[in-house]
């Protein structure tokens, strides 16, 4: 029900936005965040917000680079990811969760649906 697109290969210092689409729901009510998870790695929080309302919460690690935002009309949230470096790459996952409280918006247990992933690639 989570489409997540917009990955692929980028050199170091470009840029990417991904997008995740709720295909047979709407995110009214619901927060949408990404998760990221590099070979070998484990699966981090990257950025997260609520449909409703504006406030967003974004990996301190990523803070001015990473940036998380919606689209009412097309029912989408995205991922603008900005001067990306090599430790960037991974697939990338968007999730959608119920009545996350702001603190639990980064841990990935909190969410009950989970998009296909996305793979993105910085080559250096």
């Amino acid at each position: 029900q989570l489409q997540a697109s917009g990955g692929g290969l980028v050199q170091a210092g470009g840029s990417l936005r991904l997008s995740c689409a709720a295909s047979a729901r709407t995110f009214t009510d619901r927060a949408v965040g990404w998760f990221r998870q590099a070979p070998g790695r484990e699966r981090e929080f990257v950025a997260s917000r609520w449909w409703n309302g504006s406030r967003t919460k974004i990996a301190d690690s990523l803070k001015g680079r990473f940036t998380i935002s919606r689209d009412i009309a097309k029912n989408t949230v995205y991922l603008q990811m900005n001067t990306l470096k090599p430790e960037d790459t991974a697939v990338y996952y968007c999730a959608s969760g119920s009545r996350i409280i702001y603190s639990n918006l980064d841990v990935a247990s909190s969410y009950n649906y989970w998009g296909q992933g996305t793979q993105v690639t910085v080559s250096s």
